[in-house]
């Protein structure tokens, strides 16, 4: 059977006593980064007394995933395999949607143990008071996907979470504040490491608090929603609208992929 198993995000104590009984036994690794996970299974050893496993170890991402299947596939349902990520957990903003799309293609049994993510624990340590929230991972690196993605996140009705990297978090700060400098942010850094840091406060302030403090380490940052006062309607009730055909199809062609003359016709007929 395939496990995916949660590793922690920086404190080694968070693992669990359930996944390093799975690790003991695993006789197939598919790993991240496979020198990332010997690196964690050999503290685990050191320091809890965890049996270090008799297994294989390959990597698997998403430019090998594809061929690593052809190689491995037929051991899935066959022997006690492992999927890891680097840290946290797996499949989320992760390759391992790979696995789980080929197990269930191909009926193989599979099991996602709970455990450590970064985007949980910040949204919980936000103190934002909105039960839901969205997950945009890493957003584009630059140009104008990036400003797509970023003004889509800003604007989209709810919390947001994003994962930046430190080389690029000003960057991010500086964007967010040309939109929306009162727009209120939470940052958390290093989320259970020794230098964990959190930080709340407008676009604006937390761009010059930044400029004071060391940026390193990984960083998740979450974008308060701005209640907008405005509501748009749906496409049903755009349909029930009392209102002429061409404004009428004006407004539908807007809402989906069909053009205004295709809408128009529509509506005269009916």
């Amino acid at each position: 059977m395939l496990s995916f198993i949660p590793t922690p995000i920086g404190n080694p104590q968070d693992i669990t006593i359930r996944a390093m009984k799975l690790f003991e036994k695993a006789t197939l690794f598919l790993c991240e980064d496979t020198r990332q996970t010997k690196r964690l299974l050999k503290l685990l050893e050191e320091r809890f007394g965890m049996v270090y496993p008799e297994a294989e170890f390959y990597s698997f991402n998403e430019h090998n995933g594809e061929e690593r299947l052809a190689q491995v596939g037929g051991r899935l349902g066959n022997e006690e395999v492992v999927y890891v990520s680097d840290a946290g957990m797996p499949v989320i903003s992760d390759p391992g949607q790979i696995l789980v799309a080929y197990c269930q293609q191909n009926d193989i049994a599979y099991d996602v143990l709970p455990g450590a993510s970064a985007v949980t624990t910040a949204y919980a340590a936000s103190g934002f008071e909105e039960g839901k929230f969205l997950f945009y991972a890493f957003l584009p690196h630059k140009g104008k996907e990036r400003s797509i993605a970023l003004s889509e996140a800003m604007n989209n009705g709810y919390n947001t979470v994003l994962y930046e990297a430190p080389h690029r978090l000003e960057k991010l700060l500086e964007e967010i504040a040309v939109l929306d400098g009162d727009r209120e942010l939470f940052l958390a850094k290093e989320i259970s490491k020794k230098y964990q840091k959190y930080y709340r406060g407008s676009a604006e302030r937390l761009k010059e608090t930044l400029k004071e403090i060391t940026i390193r380490g990984e960083w998740v940052v979450v974008i308060k929603a701005k209640k907008s006062l405005h509501r748009s309607l749906s496409f049903d009730e755009v349909l029930a609208l009392d209102l002429p055909p061409k404004v009428k199809a004006k407004l539908l062609a807007s809402l989906s992929d069909r053009s205004v003359k295709e809408w128009y016709q529509e509506l005269i007929k009916g």
